[in-house]
C-alpha cells in the first residue's frame, strides 16, 4: 500500500535520502553512472531494492517510476524514468536488462 504522504516522487526521493540513498545516476551509452563518481554500472552490477510507481494528477499518461537502487560498489541513490509513451527507449532497456535476481522490493519504505 502507497503511503498516503508520499502522494510525489519527491517525498519518496526525501525519505529514501534520509536512509542513505543519496546518489544520483544518469544513462550513456548502455551504462548507469554515477552523477558525482562517474562510475559506470552494467545491469549485472545494479540491485532494485524498491520501486514506485506514479501516474500524473492531471494527465494519466505522464507515468514515471522511481527506481531505489544499490550497486555492486556499495554505492546507493535512486533514479526516476518516465514510463508509458513519454518513456526513453535506452533508460527503459538498460532496467529491462537488469537480471531478475538483482530486483526485489525488500527495502521498500511501505513494508
Amino acid at each position: 500500500m502507497e503511503d498516503e504522504f508520499a502522494k510525489h516522487e519527491k517525498d519518496y526521493i526525501e525519505r529514501y535520502k534520509e536512509k542513505g540513498y543519496i546518489s544520483n545516476f544518469y544513462i550513456k551509452n548502455e551504462l548507469l553512472i554515477n552523477s558525482v563518481t562517474k562510475i559506470e554500472y552494467t545491469p549485472k552490477d545494479i540491485y532494485i531494492v524498491a520501486e514506485h510507481r506514479y501516474e500524473g494528477m492531471s494527465n494519466p499518461d505522464d507515468m514515471s517510476i522511481l527506481y531505489i537502487l544499490e550497486t555492486n560498489q556499495d554505492e546507493k541513490g535512486t533514479f526516476l524514468m518516465a514510463y508509458g509513451p513519454t518513456a526513453d527507449s535506452e533508460t527503459s532497456a538498460f532496467f529491462n536488462s537488469i537480471p531478475e535476481a538483482n530486483i526485489s522490493d525488500e527495502k521498500n519504505i511501505n513494508k
